[in-house]
This record gives structure tokens, C-alpha cells and sequence, in this order.
């Protein structure tokens, strides 16, 4: 008898399950990698030639830096979420791939934090290979707002979820606006920490976000 006749084939599905999560990309490996990319030794310079040609080639050369391929995943994901919010009347309207929009579908399916999380980031995945000018410019004509505001509404966005993953960010928040009700943030904040552990409808975390409204002005 054949010794390797006992051996398993791997199991195809989990074969799929692996490459698929292989295909997200990983927010800690990312950071991680930036500290890699700090200690690189530059490479040296060929002598003999003129100082801007040379800087200006190097710059062309050098690949995105692993901070702004983080930078632009938020942003893609930030705008996957408007489109999550969008009615199905105006999502029929937007120009985007059917796995796309199947994915938006399945999002609205989805209850608890955990799997939001990661559908999340699979949108965001997706709209990298969606041309993203035109959607924004019809969420815009769709709001009648403009880029200031939208701005605006991701850096309140933001400040929730610094707020919610470190108590150091309520105390720049109070330092930046001391005339905000620090005891009435605590509890918005426990409050929607604990709604999210329990997977509770978000009241409080919605809450948090128009308190953070009233806090930081928008410019004008």
C-alpha cells in the first residue's frame, strides 16, 4: 500500500475561505510595515548627476507608501458606507458592478458588529476597481452639499470612533472644547461601548454622533 494514499486532499472550500480572507487587507500588517519601511537603508545615489533630474526620477519611481494604501482604504470604505445608507431607488441609479451591489444588499442583511465590520471592509475592497468621481459627484448633486460639509461629517465621524477605542481622545476632545458636558460624553460613550458588545440597535451611537455635532462647529 501507497503510504501517501492516507493523505487528505485539502478541503477546496476552506481553500477558498483562506484566499479570500488573504485578500483583505490587513490594518495592523500595514502599520506594521511602516515601521519596516522606516528602517530600510536608503540606496546610494549614482554621482555624476544633476540633483533635481535625480530627485524627480526617484519620486516618479517610488511606489505608494503603505500609509496613503491605508489612507485610501478608509476613504473608500467611508464612502462604501454612504452607499450602504443610500435608498434602493437611488442606488439603481449609480453606474457600479453587480458584486458591488449585491454586496451593499448583503450588508443591509447583516446584524451583528463583527460581520458589519468585515463586510465593510469587503466594499471597500470592491470600490477599488470602481471609478469613484462620478458616484461622488451624484451623492453630492443627490445632498446639494458640498465637499466642506462632507468633510465636515467624516471628521465627526472619525472623532466617534477615536472616542470609542481610547479614553486619551476624550481628553484632547475636552481640552479643544471645554464647554462640552464631559459626564454626559462618559455615558454616551459606555453606553454605545456596551450597545456594541451586546449588538443592540445603535441609539446611543447615533446619539453620540449629533452630541459631537452640537460640540465641534462646522466651518463656515
Amino acid at each position: 500500500m501507497n503510504p501517501h494514499d492516507d493523505l487528505e486532499e485539502p478541503n477546496e472550500q476552506d481553500q477558498f475561505r483562506h484566499d479570500d480572507q488573504k485578500d483583505l487587507i490587513d490594518e495592523e500588517e500595514i502599520e506594521e510595515n511602516d515601521q519596516d519601511e522606516d528602517q530600510k537603508v536608503a540606496p546610494v545615489k549614482p554621482q555624476g548627476r544633476g540633483l533635481r533630474s535625480l530627485a524627480a526620477e526617484e519620486e516618479e519611481e517610488l511606489p505608494p507608501s503603505k500609509t496613503k494604501i491605508k489612507k485610501q482604504m478608509h476613504e473608500l470604505q467611508d464612502l462604501g458606507a454612504e452607499l450602504v445608507g443610500l435608498g434602493k431607488d437611488q442606488l439603481a441609479q449609480l453606474d457600479i458592478p453587480e458584486n458591488l451591489r449585491d454586496a451593499i444588499r448583503e450588508m443591509h442583511r447583516i446584524n451583528k458588529f463583527g460581520a458589519q465590520r468585515r463586510q465593510m471592509q469587503y466594499i471597500g475592497k470592491l470600490m477599488r476597481d470602481v471609478e469613484t468621481a462620478p458616484i461622488i459627484a451624484k451623492l453630492n448633486a443627490w445632498k446639494g452639499i458640498s465637499q466642506q460639509h462632507i468633510g465636515y461629517m467624516h471628521q465627526l465621524e472619525r472623532w466617534r470612533e477615536r472616542l470609542l477605542e481610547s479614553d486619551d481622545a476624550l481628553t484632547e476632545l475636552l481640552a479643544r472644547h471645554p464647554e462640552a458636558d464631559a459626564q454626559k460624553l462618559r455615558t454616551l460613550i459606555r453606553n454605545t461601548q456596551k450597545e456594541r458588545e451586546a449588538q443592540k440597535p445603535t441609539k446611543h451611537f447615533r446619539e453620540l454622533f449629533q452630541v459631537l455635532r452640537e460640540i465641534i462647529p462646522e466651518p463656515l
